[in-house]
């Protein structure tokens, strides 16, 4: 094991700054219990393995939709596309719409958990949640797919770099 004392540190701004230099697609991860929908932009989801089917997605412990994510026992990765990028900012916080009012019911869907789809999405992906892990003010949630959608997959993606979104 290393020292950590040894090692320079980093602080949260340069930290932001060095994760910008990564493309990486927006992507709103939405749950629903019986309080209604909850969801959020998500800028850490990713698969951990391809069998068993596993997606991991980082929540900070402050989110919201942490505890409908908990509750419920499922979420959904939805990959915007660019035409979605106004939900990139209702879902990142820069919009007045907050809680369930993110969720309009004629672009929202279900598959298999029950999890919110976005119909139209690059790509949807339906986990039920098997594990949570808590480190340094995150949970990192694993989800197993049990179903997924790719309606959009033809649509360019929205694409966030630099600390911004585009393509």
């Amino acid at each position: 094991m290393t020292d950590q004392a040894s090692h320079p540190q980093i602080d949260i701004g340069r930290f932001w700054k060095a994760m910008g230099a990564r493309a990486v697609g927006a992507a709103v991860v939405a749950a629903r219990d019986e309080a209604g929908p909850a969801g959020f932009l998500a800028l850490s989801a990713t698969h951990l393995s391809a069998s068993p089917p596993i997606l991991m997605v980082s929540i900070g412990l402050q989110t919201s939709a942490l505890a409908t994510i908990l509750n419920s026992r499922h979420f959904s990765i939805n990959y915007l596309a660019d035409h979605d990028a106004e939900l990139a900012d209702i879902f990142g916080g820069k919009s007045p719409r907050k809680g369930a009012d993110r969720f309009d019911e004629e672009r929202w869907t279900t598959l298999s958990s029950g999890a919110p789809i976005l119909k139209g999405a690059i790509g949807s992906l339906d986990c039920h949640l098997e594990e949570t892990i808590e480190r340094h003010g995150s949970v990192i949630a694993l989800g197993r797919l049990v179903g997924f959608s790719l309606d959009g997959i033809a649509a360019r993606p929205l694409v966030s770099f630099a600390g911004r979104m585009g393509i």
